[in-house]
């Protein structure tokens, strides 16, 4: 590359524009990106940007990678390797190395971080020719959410979903063309399409048809809200000679048409853009809208825009025909990364959950099904990467549960003991006192002990539950084992007590605090947590407090491998131990955390007050 090359192209990626210019978006010229390895010829139809690179994907299988490095040639975007050149219509990724594309012909394509495979679609007949069959139907966007699920839409109202490891067909109310999906935090998925096709994907996994009035082509559709739409597309008018754009709202269950004075081609894409929302549409057209009033903005181009690329840094690219890719970034390469004072994000996320219930504990079995349970009657398991109710023992309080190999029984309120079998719940025990049990742990299906008021411990020798003696009138609220002979039970003001096969004992912890849960990796590496913020360590000869500086109480502690632990308790507090270091994560929610469980594949969750249920990926 030549030395005024060079120069050009700094001019280009780091030009500053003034002060007001930055502030407004409706005074920021957008300009191409230069060095675009893309023809006229070429409809880049999406994209997506993190991790310091920008990918594209657009007609003939062309995706385009930004890292930032130039070539031999000085471009600094490379055409990547795909298996077929189908047109790649949309694309969607958690991270730069699980992306996933979707296009014509049914074609849903799969990065790892270094190739792309090919998962569905172009079914080919013995003849060579694309075969007339549903996997082929072409698909034209995908969304997914914090969990890794995924959903992509197109053609006769095809909806797929993706568990996270395979690709489903659901059944869809409608056989109109869609062309828009969105992922709601809260679990619920919306896609919409052609004549005012609005439809809902509600917590169950059904699809139903909302009732728009309006018969608008939607093409694109940005959440404001975990049931609030902006819905953008068009449709031909008759008598306006052509396509015109529409805005649509939907809020409070109702479809309103936003109207404006100036009239706009037919609208591709719109996405959350400072503070207010970008909008692209034909010839070049593009809008900034922000509190009802629209203004257009500068592109400097004619061809159709199809798609806009949030930056990490709140800027954005715009994508379309003749190979565009346009930005008004002042300085394109450091809208890629983060600002130096951005928090880290969060590896933390909240699943969509079942139940708006108090939730007050979650448990790993065996086979690594996880459950959770609370509040009147609440047990919930987790299946393909979604959590679900199973029928209510009782109205009482759940507190806890195990899964014995054998049966998932739940423990609570009133010392009943229910036992499920897979399609009803029977009652295993009947305390017949109004004492709570409030923890529970087995080493075997004919081993389980239960903790809870007023000393109580139970054990289940796979005939029936016998009261043990315990030596003390005050409440257990946490339980851990290691095998049937090391156990330790914790309660009211420091009390720890220790089983050893034959006998409850205590072990002197140095507190007076409430303890409130207890695990170890070891039987040398033992913590416990408590009331305000209590966290003590047992290291095979003696416990030792440890401090944490935290008014909030530690309610439960649950872990992996030595150093890998992680405690939960009031108002969102949340601790990682890395090593011997216990590092408080913030900002991750204000609700009470009551229970976390390190599942053995690496997976955290942590459930607590109104049916809040966050995982953290291994």
């Amino acid at each position: 590359m030549t030395q005024a090359a060079n120069a050009d192209r700094r001019r280009f990626f780091r030009q500053l524009l003034d002060t007001a210019s930055a502030q407004a978006p409706q005074r920021a010229p957008w300009r191409r990106v230069p060095e675009v390895g893309a023809g006229d010829g070429d409809v880049l139809w999406s994209g997506w940007a993190g991790d310091g690179e920008v990918f594209v994907v657009g007609d003939e299988g062309m995706i385009l990678r930004y890292t930032g490095a130039a070539d031999d040639s000085g471009r600094q975007w490379e055409r990547m390797a795909v298996p077929g050149n189908l047109p790649l219509h949309s694309l969607w990724g958690p991270r730069a190395d699980a992306l996933i594309a979707v296009g014509w012909m049914g074609c849903v394509l799969h990065f790892d971080g270094r190739e792309w495979h090919q998962r569905r679609g172009g079914v080919v007949d013995e003849n060579g020719r694309f075969a007339a069959c549903a996997e082929n139907t072409p698909l034209f966007a995908i969304d997914g959410n914090a969990d890794g699920q995924a959903w992509a839409v197109g053609d006769d109202g095809m909806i797929l979903h993706f568990d996270g490891s395979d690709w489903a067909q659901e059944t869809s109310p409608t056989r109109i063309n869609l062309r828009a999906v969105a992922c709601a935090p809260n679990g619920t998925v919306y896609a919409a399409g052609g004549e005012g096709t609005v439809l809902k994907r509600d917590l169950d996994g059904r699809w139903v048809s909302l009732k728009c009035p309006l018969g608008s082509g939607f093409q694109a559709m940005l959440l404001l809200g975990d049931d609030e739409l902006l819905l953008a597309g068009g449709r031909y008018f008759v008598d306006q000679g052509g396509f015109r754009g529409e805005l649509v709202r939907y809020r409070e269950g109702q479809f309103q048409a936003l109207t404006f004075s100036t009239p706009m081609p037919r609208l591709r894409a719109v996405k959350a853009y400072k503070d207010g929302v970008l909008i692209v549409g034909d010839q070049g057209h593009l809008y900034y809208l922000k509190e009802l009033r629209l203004e257009r903005l500068e592109s400097n181009s004619i061809h159709d825009l199809m798609d806009v690329v949030a930056l990490p840094t709140g800027e954005a690219l715009a994508v379309g025909d003749f190979g565009t890719i346009m930005t008004a970034a002042a300085d394109f390469t450091a809208a890629l990364a983060p600002p130096p004072d951005a928090p880290a994000p969060s590896p933390w996320a909240a699943m969509a959950s079942p139940t708006d219930r108090q939730l007050w504990g979650v448990h790993e079995a065996a086979d690594g099904t996880c459950y959770a349970c609370g509040e009147a009657g609440t047990v919930l398991v987790l299946e393909e990467g979604r959590w679900q109710a199973l029928p209510a023992p009782s109205e009482l309080a759940v507190h806890c549960v195990w899964d014995s190999g054998q049966g998932l029984f739940a423990a609570g309120q009133q010392g009943r003991i229910y036992r499920y079998d897979g399609s009803r719940w029977q009652l295993h025990f009947d305390l017949h006192l109004d004492l709570t049990i409030l923890a529970m742990w087995g080493s075997a299906p004919d081993s389980i002990f239960a903790v809870g008021d007023e000393g109580l411990i139970l054990h289940f020798d796979g005939l029936g539950w016998k009261r043990m003696p315990s030596g003390t009138q005050s409440a257990l609220y946490g339980l851990w084992g290691w095998d049937s002979c090391h156990l330790l039970a914790v309660g009211d003001f420091g009390l720890v007590l220790r089983y050893n096969g034959q006998e409850w004992a205590e072990f002197n912890v140095g507190t007076e605090n409430f303890l409130y849960g207890v695990w170890g990796p070891a039987l040398d590496d033992i913590y416990t947590v408590g009331l305000s913020g209590t966290l003590a360590h047992f290291d095979g000869s003696r416990w030792q407090l440890q401090p944490t500086r935290l008014r909030d109480d530690l309610l439960s502690v649950s872990g992996t491998a030595p150093g890998r632990a992680y405690a939960v308790g009031t108002r969102g507090c949340l601790l990682r131990l890395e090593g011997d270091q216990w590092i408080t994560e913030s900002g991750v929610t204000d609700r009470g955390l009551r229970a976390v469980c390190a599942t053995r594949d690496g997976r955290v969750y942590a459930v607590g007050d109104r049916g809040i249920i966050l995982r953290q990926r291994g």
